[in-house]
Formats: C-alpha cells, structure tokens, sequence
C-alpha cells in the first residue's frame, strides 16, 4: 500500500470510527503541512497510520518484544507541563491518543527516529547515536528504580527552564487565547458540555465556546474545542477534541474499529497525574494555560538536548511500567540487543517514512499543478 492509499484507507475508517464528523477544510490543512518542502517533521508527526505499516514490514525481531501499554504515537513534541493536585509543576508526555498494547521497542524506536526528524527541523544538535544512548540510559535507569515521576519544583531545572522559558509567557498566552473571543462563537454538542463540565474549577459558570485554532498535526480533521471564561479573578481555558481508537486498529484490517485506551495508559503510569485532563469515550478534554500545555521544537532549541532526551527515555518507562511485570521482562530483553540496535532501527525506519515523504510531496505538486490547468 502506498502513502496515498494509506492515508485514504485511515481518513475513510476514521470518519466512520469517531462520533462525530471529520473537518474537510482541517484535513485539507494537514495535507498541506505534510507536504512541506524542507521540513519532513510534520509529516511525520501526521501519519502514525503510516508507521504502523511501517513498522510491520522493518521491525524484525523488534516486534517480537514484551508488549505494554505503550504510546504508540510518540515523539520529542509530544511532552509538555500540567499541574498536579497539590498545584506542582510536572512535565511528561501529554498525549496518549494511539495507545495500546504494543511492543515496548515501538515507543523506543519512534522517539529516536523523532530526534532524526528535529535535527532536520534545525532545532536539535545531537549525534543520533548519543540522542539514542541518552533515550536508552534513561528508559534502563526509570525501569531499575521502579519509576522517576518528574516533577519539577526543586529537580531537573533542565526541564523547569524549558517549562519557564519566554515562550510560555502568562500575559502572552491568554493575550494569544483571549483573541479567539473575537471570532463566532459555536454550539457545542451536549455531550462536549458536559465533558467540559466535568473539568472546570466550580459549577455555574458562563462559558464562551470557540473552535480550537489548529494546532498539532496528528489530530487535525478532529473536532477540537475551547472554552474560555473570566473566574476569581482571572481567565480559565478548557480544551476538548473528539476521541479515536488507535490506528493499530485500522492497521489490523479486521474491520473492529477498536476502543480509545487513553483512561488505561494515563491511570496506570507512574507519575504525578493531571488533575484536569479527563479522556473518555467520546471527547478528551483538559486544561489548557501557559504551564499546562504541550513543549515545542523551537522551545527545545537552547536546552540540554542530552538530558532532556534522558528525560523523554525515562518518561517512556514511567508509562510502560503501568503494565504489571513489565520491568523485569523488558530488562532482560535490552540486555539480548545487540550495541547500536535502536540507532540502527529508528534509521530505518526514518528512511522508510522520508521516502514516504517524497512520494507524498511528488503527489501532492502533481494534483496541484493538475487543478492549475485551464478545463
């Protein structure tokens, strides 16, 4: 199956899996941002359908590993802060709308191939080979001491700077929300409302609904939501978009749209959990503010890339460790790999996904300049 045959295949299921309709004009959008010219990292973060493929037809050995809950759709932007119950400040990943039971190679290999794909972005400056060492060390160490939570209050000011950094200013964050009162209001369904509902800091209080503006690239075509409101004294932002079963499920072609395993992987991990971020059957929703939101390329560019990457590793065992005896069993499967095995794989596969790349631009200018044409 070819790159547009897949995206076809996954779009058309899709449609038919959610509950509510995809966005023709979000889609579109998508299409585009895959198609870049010189940047394959939205490409990539767009079509984990495609990897799926992917990694079926190179993984090898790999696939045979202990399976976890993993996170199936996992790369370097998908990290970011929330605060926890006690109002702390924590980072890890914030995205866990792929997940399903996998090998615990998958998560490995896509991250690594990820940093592959930021340093051509130019936001990252790693040798692959150290970027994968440092992704190792740290998924090896969380696993041996049972988990490694990261909260960032009096540790890892690696991550706290990032978290802190001018990009992610209050006043130029609900200056940038706050705009969107400006365009139409919308109607959410009953069922968004009340998942809405369920994630505010009081009852009663008047919300003002706006369409998400586009953001990610993964999840695009999605309905996506924000709630914004002025409370005690200052504005509170809620974010909801529709949920999806995991692509593994459209891979496996047995015609079973499957279920979100989203509550899963979010309630087993270990880690400090995010109050405010409720999946469900239908719509996810949570917070959004300027220190609950995901961490971007660009933020990545001045920082420690060795130790965030460690980090990234060490978060990726914080989740797999929601599988009971995952531990003991994964650590006896590293020691069997070969040195250089998770360079050697996320190479492959980010070859495989950049020639996907080339032949999604070459179609793309064609069907473009083919509309160009006088009828």
């Amino acid at each position: 199956m070819n790159i547009l045959d897949a995206t076809h295949g996954y779009e058309s299921w899709l449609a038919k899996a959610i509950s509510s309709p995809l966005d023709p004009a979000d889609l579109d959008y998508k299409h585009q941002r895959m198609a870049d010219p010189v940047d394959p990292f939205p490409f990539f973060r767009g079509t984990y359908y495609r990897w799926v493929g992917r990694w079926a037809e190179a993984a090898g050995p790999l696939a045979r590993a202990p399976r976890v809950l993993a996170v199936g759709d996992l790369h370097v932007e998908n990290f970011g802060t929330w605060r926890d119950a006690d109002g702390r400040l924590c980072w890890g990943i914030n995205d866990f709308d792929e997940a399903d039971d996998l090998p615990y190679t998958i998560d490995l290999v896509r991250l690594a191939s990820s940093v592959r794909f930021g340093k051509k972005s130019g936001a990252m400056e790693i040798k692959q080979g150290d970027a994968c060492e440092a992704i190792l060390c740290g998924y090896r160490d969380c696993l041996k001491a049972s988990g490694r939570p990261f909260v960032l209050e009096e540790h890892h000011t690696h991550l706290r700077a990032i978290a802190m950094s001018v990009e992610r200013d209050p006043a130029a964050f609900w200056a940038k929300m706050t705009k969107l009162l400006g365009d139409p209001p919308v109607t959410l369904p009953a069922d968004a409302q009340a998942a809405i509902a369920e994630v505010l800091p009081a009852t009663g209080l008047t919300l003002q609904y706006r369409v998400r503006p586009r953001a990610g690239v993964g999840s695009l075509g999605r309905l996506r939501y924000v709630a914004l409101t002025n409370w005690a004294g200052g504005w509170v932002c809620r974010e909801i978009k529709s949920t999806a079963p995991p692509a593994t499920s459209w891979a496996a072609g047995t015609g079973n749209p499957g279920r979100s395993r989203m509550v899963e992987v979010v309630s087993r991990a270990v880690r400090a959990p995010d109050p405010f971020y409720r999946p469900g059957p239908i719509w996810v929703a949570r917070r959004l503010g300027p220190r609950s939101t995901r961490i971007e390329l660009a933020n990545l560019a001045s920082a420690d890339i060795g130790r965030v990457l460690n980090a990234m590793g060490a978060e990726v065992g914080n989740v797999h460790l929601g599988t009971p005896g995952a531990a003991p069993a994964i650590l006896a499967d590293l020691a069997t790999r070969p040195a250089g095995w998770l360079e050697e794989a996320a190479r492959t596969l980010a070859d495989l996904i950049e020639k996907d790349w080339t032949a999604w631009r070459t179609a793309r200018t064609a069907a473009v300049q083919n509309e160009a044409k006088p009828k």
